[in-house]
This record gives C-alpha cells, structure tokens and sequence, in this order.
C-alpha cells in the first residue's frame, strides 16, 4: 500500500512513549489506520489533532500490515480547541465519524460533508450558523451506512436542535451500538452547550 493524499485526521491515540495511531479519513480510500512515529513529539503534537485536515503519506508492505504515515499540516483547527462550541462540535463529528466508519471503505460524500462541517465550525460567528449542516451531516451518516432517510428540511436553529434529539437514539442504537468508549459522552456535552444558547 502506498497512498498519498490529503486527509481529515478523526482520532489519534497514544501509541508507546512518542508515537500515535491515527485514523485519517481519505476521499478515495476512506478511513486508513496509520502510525504515526513521534506524533506526541514537539513538533507533530499540534498536527495531530482530531479535525486537522494533513497531507498524507501512507505506506505498508502488506495490506495486513498497519500502515505507516507522515503528515504534514494543511489547516489546523487547533485555534478553536479554546472556545467551548466549536471544540465540543470537533470533538462530537471526528469521535463519531471515526466510531461509525469502516477502515478502507471510501465515502467521499461523508470526506466532503465533513470537511465543510468542520470549515463551518471554524468559520462561523456564531454556533447558529453551523447547527443545521451539523444536523445535516449527522443524518448524512445514517443514510450512508445504510439506516437513515432523506435529507432533513430545517428552518431554523429549533428545528435543527429538534432533529439533533430526534437523531441521538438512532445513531446509538445503529452507529455506536458495538463501540467500547463512550463517544455519545462528546455529543452530551456538545448538547448541553447548544441548549445554552436557546
């Protein structure tokens, strides 16, 4: 396997004394594993960051080797990691997405959606002007995996955070069902900050 590409990191997890295992979701070869040698080093920390969109490149000997990966920074969403809505939001859509994703499955779809999701959170004044397309990518997830309907008509921050409520139990029941941690935790939290607002 060799593969490079531009990638939205979703998780990374410590891996020894320095390195990472990070999930990187591709367009083309949907979420790859990958090890990351120094990603708890000086110099990769702030580049391994759940939301951090990087130039992958990925190499394996064998398809049943884990892979190993460089990556080098494209656009960092570590400036909203101090704000309460949007890091809460960056939390929710990676754990999720991770969670729910198969590894080497493409859905360039759900790449595309949740690169606008998250250009959204970063670049929006207000949490208001990102709720519906968090709404909308939520229900883009269930429908890409094989257990939602039609996109939602939203007409307004209500009606997006109704929708959001009325999503939760599918998504534990279908896409969280069969996972250890405690992903819905992140969407709790992210909720109770919503509610705040209204």
């Amino acid at each position: 396997m060799h593969l490079t590409a531009p990638a939205i990191l979703i998780a990374a997890r410590p891996h020894g004394e320095t390195a990472v295992i990070a999930r990187l979701l591709t367009e083309e070869s949907g979420v790859v594993a990958a090890y990351v040698a120094g990603g708890r080093g000086r110099q990769l920390r702030p580049v391994v960051i759940p939301g951090n969109l990087v130039q992958a490149e990925i190499r394996a000997k064998s398809d049943s080797q884990l892979p190993f990966a460089r990556l080098e920074l494209v656009q960092s969403r570590g400036p909203w990691l101090s704000e309460p809505l949007p890091s809460a939001a960056i939390a929710w859509v990676t754990a999720l997405t991770a969670a729910a994703l198969p590894e080497r499955n493409a859905y360039p779809t759900l790449y595309a959606a949740l690169g606008g999701l998250l250009d959204a959170i970063c670049s929006a004044e207000t949490a208001r002007q990102w709720v519906e397309a968090l709404a909308i990518y939520e229900a883009l997830l269930l429908r890409e995996l094989g257990y939602g309907g039609e996109r939602p008509d939203i007409a307004g921050l209500g009606q997006a955070l109704e929708i959001l409520d009325r999503q939760e139990p599918l998504i534990a029941r279908y896409l969280l069902a069969d996972t250890r941690a405690d992903v819905l935790a992140a969407r709790h939290l992210l909720r109770q900050r919503l509610a705040r607002m209204v």
